[in-house]
């Protein structure tokens, strides 16, 4: 059965030319064991530095987590994050690049 989930979450990133962390809260998806984050276009600050340093933490509930990110190169799950994330909304059929994050 299928899970999903709409919530905020703090996601943090290193830098990808500072080595810094940044954090950012956005809107995230919980489906099928994975968090994922999604945007029109790839070139978010978080977004390059998730691609270029997959390690990330998310904070949500309370709760501290960490993950490895990666992009989505699956359309159909593309758009079925954005979907979910904006069920009813016209921008749910907008075409965008997301990140898929596995906890551990």
């Amino acid at each position: 059965m299928e899970m999903s989930q709409v919530f905020r979450a703090v996601l943090s990133t290193k830098g990808r030319k500072t080595g810094r962390i940044h954090s950012v809260m956005l809107r995230a998806v919980k489906y099928n064991e994975k968090i994922y984050f999604s945007r029109h276009r790839p070139d978010g600050d978080w977004f390059k530095n998730a691609v270029v340093n997959p390690d990330v933490i998310i904070e949500y509930d309370n709760s501290r987590f960490t993950g490895k990110a990666k992009v989505v190169d699956d359309e159909k799950l593309e758009q079925k994050i954005s979907q979910l994330k904006y069920p009813g909304e016209k921008r749910a059929e907008e075409k965008r690049v997301a990140i898929e994050i596995t906890l551990y």
